[in-house]
């Protein structure tokens, strides 16, 4: 109680601290009774990312055509599923809930959610910042009566707005049409998507409810989306402010009062430092997005360069207890930009751009309160990306696909693997046509037959790409150094290659098959060697197991192939 009630005087005024405690502590106290138990995490933890309607198949509800899909072909390969919002939704594929407390009836019931819950462990997603202006919260807003008529930021469109950080191009804040008149609200991301006020606390006991609740679902993990926009104070940037941190420390503290093993995770698509803020002191999150990879990673592919990937990568500081990365290279969102802003400079992130849009795909803008845009995202599904480098097309789309994804595997923290990556989905023009959004394009709907026919004609990327992708899987969860908290370090062995180590030093003798990992990319379409050798331990140079290819390896005297990988255990 001495603990909540810190931090709930880091967001509200004195004479709230008590009552708002005792409410809170309240809700926590109820949920105890019989919840489960989670094992912490471990080596085998992969979570798979999906729409729950990504695969469709003939007259299921798309949640169990899902369900079967998942269970024929990824049972003992993943460990989680992150079914992005499920929720009833107005636009943005899910984004803008209408109800937090309902499961869209296109998609199925709770019933599919708890059958799902039985196979593999489960992430939600809670929308924290706005809510859709069809919720029955905006609608007590513009009857003036109601739970959510206080629920929303009013503000008059003549103050100044320019310090305020921007992830989108369109108006800050929007024209209401109420019973009493024309108001104007905060609407950071669309005027479909209007912004919750969290400096009333009952919009804050309103989201504890639904946390408690989807954790109550079945929710392990539960991914707090763009929480870093949800307090605002006008003249200030109105992003990670002090209690928007506190917020997230409560969230964590409600979680850790239920199963310590339960995961918390932000999304904060911002500048690298600015997203580890919200490890806290081992307080906040315990894993965040690794929003820097997947632009670092698709940079150096594309020139067949890893220099700023392997500078980055070695400065990646020490990780408060209990605490890691969410790693993914590709997403239902586009790539984003911003986490490299101060990484990798502005020509070569237009020069990727370029590269982009010669792959079939786009570039989304941000506004930047001066008038002037800065590339956000680039939108196009992650293997069409690949299709070439930054000279055009060639014949190494699988294997530099596959070395991305080899990667992903590899580093420390947990795996997050996009549908559309393991089932090799190329650019979806024709939804963006249908949806007019840039992002639709790496949103396929798989129909389960089509996807299963392409998979038996041997040649296909859906053939080549998803058996050798589940091989990946099964053999990585018997790596003991891909244990998310196994120790990471990062050698520079020249810029065509990138050379990691997972797990603890070799030892001189007495070594476990899988105690120490070296990891070895070919980020070109040339062979290499590794340059600047004698930095590496020891036991890497002398004979070594390729687990992959379960050939014997000395890299002294070792050329990789386009695009090849190892993972090399000592002897």
């Amino acid at each position: 109680m001495q603990q909540l009630e810190h931090l709930l005087k880091q967001i509200f005024e004195p004479s709230l601290i008590e009552p708002l405690s005792k409410q809170i502590f309240s809700k926590v106290e109820a949920a105890q009774a019989g919840f489960p138990r989670y094992q912490a995490w471990s080596e085998k933890d992969v979570i798979l990312i999906t729409y729950g309607d990504s695969v469709l198949s003939g007259g299921l509800p798309p949640l169990q055509s899902l369900h079967q899909f998942l269970r024929e072909y990824l049972t003992g390969l993943i460990s989680s599923v992150h079914i992005l919002p499920f929720f009833p939704f107005s636009s943005d594929d899910g984004f803008s809930v209408i109800d937090y407390n309902q499961v869209n009836y296109n998609l199925g019931d709770w019933k599919d959610i708890e059958q799902l819950n039985q196979d593999f462990e489960l992430m939600f997603d809670l929308v924290m910042n706005h809510c859709s202006r069809q919720s029955l919260w905006f609608n007590d807003f513009v009857n003036g009566s109601g739970e959510g008529k206080d629920y929303f930021i009013e503000s008059d469109p003549k103050l100044d707005y320019s310090a305020v950080t921007r992830p989108r191009t369109s108006p800050l804040i929007v024209d209401v049409y109420t019973r009493e008149g024309i108001k104007h609200v905060w609407a950071t991301f669309s005027d479909d998507q209007i912004d919750l006020d969290f400096s009333n606390p009952k919009v804050l006991l309103a989201f504890v409810d639904i946390f408690i609740f989807y954790l109550q679902q079945g929710a392990r993990f539960v991914r707090l989306d763009a929480v870093a926009f949800v307090w605002k104070v006008l003249g200030s940037n109105c992003i990670h402010l002090p209690q928007t941190h506190a917020v997230v420390k409560l969230l964590r503290w409600v979680m850790e009062q239920l199963d310590p093993n339960l995961v918390l995770i932000t999304e904060t698509n911002v500048p690298h430092q600015e997203n580890i803020s919200y490890f806290g002191d081992g307080d906040e999150a315990h894993l965040v997005y690794q929003f820097a990879l997947p632009p670092l990673l698709l940079h150096a592919l594309n020139r067949g360069n890893g220099h700023y990937l392997t500078a980055w990568a070695r400065d990646l500081v020490a990780l408060p207890k209990g605490c890691n990365y969410f790693n993914f290279v590709a997403s239902h969102d586009g790539i984003g930009v911003r986490a490299v802003e101060q990484i990798i400079p502005k020509h070569e992130i237009a020069d990727l751009g370029e590269s982009v849009h010669n792959f079939g795909g786009f570039v989304s803008m941000k506004s930047n309160g001066d008038g002037t845009q800065n590339p956000y995202e680039l939108n196009i599904s992650l293997f069409d990306a690949l299709q070439g480098t930054r000279t055009g097309s060639d014949q190494w789309q699988v294997e530099r696909f596959l070395c991305s994804q080899k990667l992903l595997l590899s580093l420390q923290g947990i795996p997050g693997i996009y549908i559309h990556s393991l089932t090799a989905t190329a650019n979806d023009q024709s939804l963006v046509e249908q949806t007019g959004r840039t992002r639709s394009i790496n949103r396929h709907r798989w129909q389960r037959e089509e996807f299963e026919t392409l998979l038996a004609q041997e040649h296909s990327p859906q053939a080549q790409v998803f058996q050798r992708y589940r091989a990946l899987l099964a053999l990585r969860k018997t790596i003991t150094a891909f244990h998310p908290e196994s120790a990471q370090r990062v050698y520079d062995c020249g810029d065509a290659v990138f050379v990691m180590q997972r797990g603890d030093a070799p030892r001189d003798s007495d070594i476990d098959k899988f105690h120490s990992v070296l990891a070895v990319f070919n980020l070109t379409k040339y062979p290499q060697q590794l340059e600047h050798l004698a930095q590496l331990p020891k036991a890497f140079l002398e004979q070594c197991d390729d687990l992959l290819s379960e050939e014997n390896v000395s890299l002294a005297d070792y050329k990789l192939k386009p695009y090849q990988v190892l993972w090399l255990a000592p002897k």
